[in-house]
């Protein structure tokens, strides 16, 4: 991946409403992280549409930057590492084993990317992908010490070279994704992203599902379902039923604006 141009980066930080000073500090890297997942939707048009995503710095920034238009995983945290490295940041690719929803014990797929790196002496991972429960801060890699963020608190537990990131979800520790700190190569993500995007037993080709994270909470749209998730209070929960009002939910609450053709190849895979 080649490093970002001037442009393109104070075209990001004006996408994330950054105006801090650009330097390698914790104080910047917090509000970087928090901006990016409260400006820059999570979504699966480009695989529900046929469209896999790439992974190449200037297609990300035409879809992520310059358009309406959000990604998953491997989007984000390549363009955020493009940003991290512009701010004199070295961060290290890695990938992860995704767990939630599933039995602890499922053998899953290497399917998710997050980042690790030194900031002011301390050692970090951040992740600004992982959909309607993504990281809103940065995390200590240290094992078994619950850590607040923006949102929700989230803890990572060690088990030799394997560790586990988890979030305290209604009372619960709910695990997330499970991950070791072997560097990742370029190409694991292309494989990685090939079958994410194109596998017919990947949900990412099978349903839609968008989120991004509000300043009091959290936005999801699944199974034809709006959810807010309000911190402290109960969810507020809408059923979004038909192709029009989908669209328009996406435009309005997720600042989401489709293609004619790309949103006809949805609703014909989907059943909308």
């Amino acid at each position: 991946m080649t490093s970002l141009a001037a442009d393109d980066l104070f075209a990001y930080l004006a996408r994330i409403a950054y105006d801090g000073p650009i330097s390698p500090t914790r104080a910047a890297l917090n509000a970087l992280q928090l901006g990016h997942v409260q400006a820059i939707p999570f979504e699966n048009l480009g695989p529900l549409s046929g469209n896999p995503p790439k992974l190449d710095l200037p297609a990300l920034l035409h879809k992520l930057v310059r358009s309406p238009r959000g990604g998953y995983c491997f989007e984000h945290n390549h363009l955020f590492k493009a940003v991290l490295e512009a701010f004199g940041f070295a961060p290290v690719p890695l990938i992860g084993r995704v767990l939630i929803n599933s039995p602890e014990d499922a053998q899953t797929p290497r399917s998710h990317m997050l980042l690790r790196f030194d900031c002011e002496g301390e050692d970090l991972i951040c992740d600004v992908g992982f959909g309607g429960q993504v990281v809103t801060g940065p995390m200590r890699l240290v094992p078994d010490v619950e850590q607040e963020t923006p949102h929700e608190p989230y803890r990572l537990d060690q088990d030799g070279n394997i560790w586990s990131l988890r979030a305290l979800v209604g009372g619960d520790w709910r695990l997330l994704y499970r991950f070791t700190l072997d560097p990742t190569w370029p190409i694991d993500y292309e494989v990685a992203n090939h079958y994410v995007a194109t596998h017919p037993n990947s949900h990412f080709v099978q349903r839609l599902g968008v989120a991004r994270v509000l300043p009091g909470g959290r936005l999801t749209l699944r199974e034809g379902k709006l959810t807010e998730h309000r911190l402290g209070q109960p969810s507020l929960v809408q059923d979004i039923d038909g192709a029009e009002v989908t669209r328009a939910v996406l435009a309005e609450r997720f600042g989401i604006a489709v293609a004619d053709d790309i949103w006809q190849r949805i609703c014909a895979r989907i059943g909308l």
